[in-house]
């Protein structure tokens, strides 16, 4: 079985509007491998050529000084793409990063982030149906799952990915009950292969069984002797 990869990713941006000629000033990807972190980042921070918004400079607190002497985003297009490639990129929010990465993809002709990753998944939506009519930005599912997010005092693409790394695995823990178990051993791999392991049978001692028939007959007379267990036949 070939190994899971994913790539968690978020970006800052000089705005909220690609279509107005905002662009992206920062790139963090977090990789998991059969969702564990490999050790492997992706992070760039870009010359997005323009002024940043002062309501965006608010949120990630990146100046126009800091980023003046950063590459530019079609110089970092080609190793951002091999880090996606075939992979599920997971992203909170997904419509927003890809509508800014593929702007600045097609501003160099190089087609979209989704023509080369395996998937897509958005946490937002998923949050969205795992706790309807609830506050569902990082900050709030931080504090659902128990993630430490104290650091972020700012927004930033590569600290951002991090927490979203640690909320998506939460948010689909009850997926990894398989991996778990291929990590069990021997029985859990006879399991897989259609093998059941050895069920031990532990029987209940004379005084168990006692103790069990009192109870039951004390529930029996609080009914009026309408048990079931009672009125069926053995």
């Amino acid at each position: 079985m070939s190994a899971e990869r994913q790539v968690i990713l978020d970006t800052e941006t000089t705005g909220l509007e690609w279509r107005q000629g905002d662009r992206v000033i920062e790139i963090g990807c977090i990789e998991l491998v059969n969702r564990r972190p490999s050790g492997r980042r992706f992070h760039r921070y870009l010359n997005p050529q323009r002024p940043i918004g002062a309501g965006a400079q608010a949120v990630h607190g990146l100046t126009d000084e800091f980023l003046a002497d950063k590459p530019r985003f079609a110089d970092i297009a080609d190793e951002l793409l091999e880090f996606v490639s075939g992979a599920e990129v997971i992203i909170h929010n997904a419509p927003f990063d890809l509508g800014f990465l593929n702007y600045e993809l097609g501003l160099i002709e190089r087609g979209t982030i989704e023509a080369v990753c395996d998937a897509i998944i958005d946490t937002l939506k998923m949050a969205r149906e795992l706790r309807p009519g609830k506050k569902n930005s990082l900050d709030a599912l931080c504090a659902e799952f128990g993630i430490d997010n104290s650091n972020r005092q700012l927004h930033g693409a590569l600290l951002d990915a991090e927490l979203l790394a640690e909320v998506y695995l939460a948010m689909t823990r009850g997926q990894e009950s398989l991996m778990i178990a291929l990590d069990g051993g021997a029985a859990a791999s006879a399991f897989v292969g259609g093998e059941h392991p050895p069920i031990r049978v532990v029987a209940p001692s004379a005084e168990e069984l006692a103790e069990h028939e009192r109870v039951l007959t004390e529930i029996d007379k609080a009914s009026g002797g309408k048990t079931l267990w009672r009125m069926l036949p053995a």
